[in-house]
Parts: C-alpha cells; structure tokens; sequence
C-alpha cells in the first residue's frame, strides 16, 4: 500500500498535486482499491463497473454478498448518468447535497446487479469534501462504503482505516479526520412516505422538513 498525505491535514483544503490524483484515478478505473476520506468516514473506493474489484472490496471488508453497496458521484449530471430521479429524490439532492446523505434511486441498466444484490435501487451519494470530489472528478463514479471490516467501528482517520483494512489496498490517502465523523444518512423515498435506512448525520427531520418545502 502506497500512503499518500495532504499535508494541510485539512479537510476543507486538497493539496495534493493533479497528477497524483490522476495517477490514483487511472489505478481504481484499472481495478486497484483506494481508501480515500470524505466528510463522514473514510471510504474504501474502487470501480463500481469492473465486477471483479467489486468482489474483492467485499472480500477485503468480509462484507456479506448480500449486502448492497452505495457508489459517490461528482454531481447531479453524474448522477443521472446512473440513476432516475423523482421530484422527492431532487428535492433531498437540491438541499443536503454535497453532503452527508446517500439516496436509494432506481438504477439504471449500467449498474452491475453484484453492487445491489439484485435490487432495483442504488445507493448515491454526492460527498462533501474536495479530495474525495477531485478523485470522482478524474476517475468516474467510484464504490462509497465505509474502509473498514465489516462491523468494525466507523474509520474517522485513515490510521484506523489502515489498521482494519490498509494490506488489502492499494492506495490510502490522508486527509486528516473527517469532519463529520458520522457515516451518511440512507434513505429511501416513496410516493407517501420515506424510510430511514439508515440514521446518520442528518436527522429525519430535516429531511421531512425539507420534502414539506
């Protein structure tokens, strides 16, 4: 594993030079693993199109099979370039993205079923920290899911990322702590309702503060 720092240590500041982060880039879309820091928790990255990498970020995190993983994207066009928005999704997009929310949306026909578990829905997210955006920038939609075994406590720094996970992977970058420090709210939409799947940073009520808008 190859350990790459800011040396801001900021998580509000990326100072790492373009062609290190292409250089990581050209890695994950080749099917290598990254760790890489957003503002929640440090995420284990890789090609969500190359089922291969897939499998192994399942395997290195000993994550069921079962369970779906989410992808981050750099933005809305991003976005759409996998998944179908309803007026509920945009509206939740429009309000905490970038930020600590992950959206479970109706897939498109790019989507490898192995990152859904078969499930007709995809997890996305839009991070809120500009190395993590940089990265998506260079190298395409990228695997977001925590960098850490699975059932392991959240990684907030790279150094316990690196403890759980860090011989499996080929890069780590450190940012600092995350800022956030708490993983993503899930959530799921529907008609006349919506489901927290998973509580996280942002609490249900703004969420359906922001719906009532």
């Amino acid at each position: 594993m190859e350990l790459i720092s800011c040396k801001k240590k900021n998580c509000l500041v990326c100072d790492l030079p373009d062609s290190k982060i292409k250089e990581i880039a050209d890695s994950v879309k080749q099917g290598k693993l990254v760790i890489y820091p957003t503002e929640t928790l440090y995420g284990l990255g890789a090609n969500p199109f190359d089922e291969s990498a897939v499998k192994k970020v399942y395997m290195v995190k000993r994550r069921p099979f079962d369970m779906p993983l989410s992808i981050a994207v750099r933005d809305v066009n991003m976005l759409e370039e996998l998944a179908v928005l309803d007026n509920k999704s945009r509206k939740l997009i429009s309000k905490f993205t970038p930020g600590p929310i992950t959206i479970l949306v109706m897939k498109k026909g790019n989507i490898p079923d192995i990152l859904t578990s078969a499930s007709p829905e995809i997890g996305i997210r839009i991070p809120d920290h500009p190395l993590a955006l940089r990265l998506i920038e260079q190298c395409g939609p990228i695997i977001s899911t925590s960098a850490n075994l699975h059932s392991r406590p959240n990684p907030t720094t790279a150094q316990m990322a690196i403890a759980d996970i860090g011989n499996e992977v080929d890069y780590c970058i450190d940012c600092g702590p995350c800022r956030v420090g708490k993983p993503s709210t899930i959530v799921q939409v529907t008609e006349n309702s919506i489901e927290i799947i998973r509580q996280g940073a942002i609490p249900r009520e703004a969420i359906e503060a922001a719906l009532d808008e």
